[in-house]
């Protein structure tokens, strides 16, 4: 039996390679050997961390995580890579996954993804952000028009803006604390402002910042009966807001979004597979390789997890190279 090689969170903040048995592809079932994965630094950086609080152990399981919170666990969800064994019609085509960082798998056909010809398979890593842009999007419903503020600058947050800039008439902002993001958001065609100079008066405020500042500024520059879309997991930290002062008066709503199931207003019309088919077709944009902002050997991917998690690795999505992987 050929083996594999796969990433495990050891404990917090400790992670290793393994080795990993590589069954033969069955009926029904494609071979895939990796080549490139990519690290979200939002839910992989909880998970490394050891930060995924008890009550979410079982939501938060990836499709084909092995182990349990909080540790040992192989987590991961942005896999692409090309078929090697399977149907005639998908063998050697490049496929997303929402599989972990391991350099070849065995999973059922309908798991994977075929990426278009003109998507390059490193970009389409982001897949899953965009997926969940999308998602984002379809919660919060923006009109022709609307003034948009999105908090959060990073890979999520950017997905969301360019997508929004499509709106017709739209006005969208992307705030963030670090000033670096400005070239960013310039290659991704929105505007950018630091959290002091953030506009007011917004019909939708959108955070993806994943911090208790963030989300009370969404609150604080939304419009009369704006709408302000919480798009970030918090994990198990305690977030303050500050709910009084004009906040009813103002009359404004607060709504999460996830990208676990479809959003309601689509649920009835589209699969997770149609919206991942829609995200992957969208990164045909070119300007989404902004957000690909650094890569490592998988080499080196348990010290590259470390640096990503303490933040000592600054960026938005920074990808694994598996394709000389043996």
């Amino acid at each position: 039996m050929r083996e594999a090689t796969a990433f495990w969170v050891e404990a917090p903040l400790r992670g290793s390679l393994r080795s990993t048995p590589l069954p033969p592809s069955g009926p029904g079932e494609v071979s895939v050997r990796t080549l490139w994965t990519g690290i979200s630094r939002g839910t992989e950086t909880l998970v490394f961390s050891g930060r995924v609080p008890e009550s979410e152990w079982q939501r938060m399981r990836a499709p084909f995580q092995e182990g349990d919170f909080p540790a040992p666990v192989k987590y991961g969800y942005l896999n692409v890579g090309t078929v090697e064994e399977g149907a005639d019609d998908v063998v050697g085509s490049t496929v997303f996954t929402l599989y972990p960082h391991q350099s070849a798998f065995v999973v059922p056909a309908e798991a994977v993804a075929v990426v278009p010809g003109d998507v390059p398979p490193r970009r389409a890593v982001l897949a899953g952000a965009v997926e969940t842009a999308v998602n984002v999007l379809w919660d919060a419903a923006p009109l022709v028009g609307d003034r948009i503020t999105v908090v959060g600058a990073g890979m999520i947050g950017c997905a969301v803006a360019r997508l929004a800039r499509g709106i017709p008439g739209a006005d969208v902002v992307v705030v963030d604390v670090d000033p670096g993001k400005a070239a960013v958001c310039e290659r991704l065609g929105v505007a950018f402002a630091a959290p002091e100079e953030a506009p007011v008066d917004r019909d939708l405020v959108i955070d993806t910042s994943a911090s208790a500042e963030g989300l009370q500024l969404a609150v604080d520059t939304a419009a009369v009966e704006g709408e302000i879309v919480e798009a970030s997991w918090f994990g198990d930290r305690p977030v303050p807001l500050l709910l009084g002062g004009a906040f009813h008066s103002r009359r404004l709503t607060i709504r999460s979004s996830q990208v676990g199931v479809v959003a309601p207003r689509r649920r009835a019309s589209r699969t997770t597979r149609d919206r991942l088919a829609l995200a992957l077709g969208l990164l045909r944009d070119d300007a989404f390789d902004a957000l690909l902002t650094g890569e490592s050997s998988w080499r080196d991917l348990p010290a590259t997890m470390a640096a990503v998690a303490t933040g000592e690795l600054p960026g938005l999505c920074h990808t694994i190279d598996w394709r000389d992987h043996g």
